[in-house]
């Protein structure tokens, strides 16, 4: 419907508004600010104002000799100048350009072209430079000029009844793209809404409408007020509540016929002439298509439902027998019926050829990529799970392996224990005394600190500690055990390692572990007692330091250990 919009314009890179009302002197403006006042007022349909700031913008960068500014100020001048001049400005904008940021021009220029082609109704010419800066800014991936491009072609789409991929491009800048600010963010929800009226999607566009009409009356936003104002007459023209629409549309009116260079002027009429159809006020209907016709003839600024107002102004006279002005209504609908002829057939071909079409390639070739990658993605996935899998499978059978291997030396531990109790049983006890001395005799006799008889002493307390159990007990120490046997540490430890073979911590381990290997084979009740217990009662202080001690003296666990002797 609203076919007629103004182009989305790329002002600046980052918009900002400023609240404080000109002063006489724009001498304490730096550049920046400059640009901030000038979109405030442009925005808000303050032409005096802008065109006073642009002037004196430009004014200010030639005398700074600042070629980037320069080139600014031509862009702000063109944005209120006649099209003749604004093309000259443009012209004027690339000649300052060419040296200047490659991620922003050229694209720029055509988007300037592009927007004032689409001003002054030359919408063929708006195409071809908005696919020409579209190609730039994507070469220079400039996300904010593709964003713009992107927009103002979804109006051209808008224009030919496209309102449904239109609307896809509306929606989805509205609210992904997080560089847009509030001005332009209103210019994209306003074309969403109308491009939802003409789905008759009415619902959606009846939020928006209330969220606009809110935002603006906080933000003191008069302009765009009216703006949704407009779009609200729109939605109670289409859901047949023309009352209401008559009355939110001549407030509109009364604000937007100031400008008739303002598209939203022929906008309003126009929907306020079908609101006063729908009332069966057709001289009021009258008027504003009079109206409109007067406006087209002073802008030549077109739109596709001119066909339908001139159909009725036909019609009208028509039935009053006006044949004067039934004629001269019929040679301006084919005037206008031929523009708009060319225009649409134009778009209608070139816009499949040289936006969709290309779009279409694109998305299949992203699509391709997307799938390749996942493919990409998949066989990673499958190898990393067969190395988990084939991991899984090693430790698995590793740790069959190990369990085998204990299950084996639990068996061997467990016979031979067997065998020794048999012999045991079978031969009768030595004294101590021969042990010792049978000991000593067969050892070499280096140069010792300790003297044989000594060591015979020692022994003999060892083998006293050892036939006694007396390693059970908690806390023993090198220097505990000397002093109970009435010893120094230095000899004791001696002794140990020379006639033991082994120092006092591993002899007195290797003496709890022999310990528990016979008990749990021959005291079914100890070994139903908890880890923790049975570590007890062999003197470590904590189940970990025994099942480790276990371990590393055997070769095997504990637990493989007694269920071997339970098999058995």
């Amino acid at each position: 419907m609203m076919k007629f919009i103004y182009p989305i314009l790329l002002l600046l890179g980052n918009l900002i508004y400023a609240q404080n009302e000109l002063t006489d002197s724009l001498k304490e403006y730096s550049f920046l600010d400059l640009k901030v006042k000038f979109d405030d007022y442009y925005y808000r349909d303050k032409t005096y104002e802008s065109k006073l700031i642009a002037k004196y913008f430009l004014q200010k960068a030639k005398t700074e000799k600042n070629q980037s500014q320069i080139a600014e100020g031509y862009m702000l001048m063109q944005f209120d100048a006649s099209f003749t001049n604004a093309l000259k400005y443009i012209d004027s904008v690339q000649f300052f350009s060419e040296n200047l940021d490659k991620k922003v021009y050229p694209a720029k220029i055509y988007l300037l072209r592009g927007n004032l082609h689409f001003k002054f109704d030359y919408l063929k010419d708006a195409l071809n430079d908005y696919i020409l800066a579209l190609r730039y800014a994507k070469e220079n991936k400039n996300e904010r000029q593709i964003a713009f491009t992107e927009l103002n072609i979804a109006f051209l789409q808008n224009y030919i009844g496209k309102y449904k991929e239109a609307s896809k491009t509306f929606r989805y800048y509205l609210y992904n793209a997080n560089s847009l600010y509030n001005v332009e963010r209103d210019h994209i929800q306003q074309s969403l809404i109308d491009a939802y009226i003409a789905l008759n999607k009415l619902d959606s566009s009846k939020v928006l409408i209330k969220r606009g009409i809110k935002s603006s009356l906080k933000n003191k936003d008069k302009y765009n007020y009216y703006k949704y104002l407009s779009l609200s007459g729109f939605y109670n023209v289409k859901t047949t509540n023309y009352k209401k629409a008559v009355e939110e549309l001549l407030l509109c009116k009364t604000y937007f016929s100031a400008d008739i260079s303002d598209l939203n002027t022929n906008y309003t009429l126009f929907v306020l002439g079908k609101a006063y159809i729908g009332l069966q006020e057709k001289d009021h209907a009258i008027q504003s298509f009079i109206k409109i016709d007067s406006n087209v003839q002073k802008t030549d600024n077109t739109f596709p439902e001119l066909r339908e107002v001139y159909t009725y102004l036909i019609d009208y006279y028509k039935e009053k027998n006006d044949t004067e002005k039934q004629l001269y209504y019929i040679d301006r609908f084919l005037k206008v019926d031929k523009k708009l002829d060319e225009q649409f057939r134009y778009l209608s071909n070139e816009l499949p050829k040289k936006y969709d079409t290309p779009n279409l390639l694109q998305e299949k070739e992203n699509i391709i990529s997307d799938l390749q990658t996942r493919k990409i993605i998949l066989y990673i996935s499958i190898s990393i799970l067969s190395t988990i899998l084939f991991l899984l499978v090693y430790l698995y059978y590793k740790a069959r392996k190990t369990e085998k291997q204990h299950r084996k030396i639990a068996q061997e531990l467990i016979h031979s224990i067997e065998i020794r109790n048999t012999e045991i049983l079978k031969s009768p006890q030595s004294p101590i005394q021969s042990t010792v001395i049978e000991q000593l005799d067969n050892e070499d006799k280096p140069n010792k600190i300790v003297s044989i008889d000594i060591a015979q002493s020692l022994l003999a307390e060892l083998e006293i500690f050892e036939k006694k159990e007396l390693f059970l007990k908690q806390g023993i120490t090198l220097a505990s055990l000397a002093k109970n046997i009435k010893t120094n540490t230095t000899y004791l430890s001696e002794v140990i390692n020379t006639h033991k073979g082994k120092n006092f911590a591993a002899y007195l381990n290797d003496l709890r572990i022999d310990f528990a290997l016979k008990r749990l084979v021959q005291d079914k009740k100890f070994r139903s007692y908890k880890l923790s217990v049975i570590a007890e009662e062999l003197g470590y202080n904590n189940e970990q330091a025994f099942s480790l001690a276990f371990k590393k003296k055997t070769g095997t666990t504990l637990s493989v250990y007694i269920k071997e002797i339970d098999k058995i």
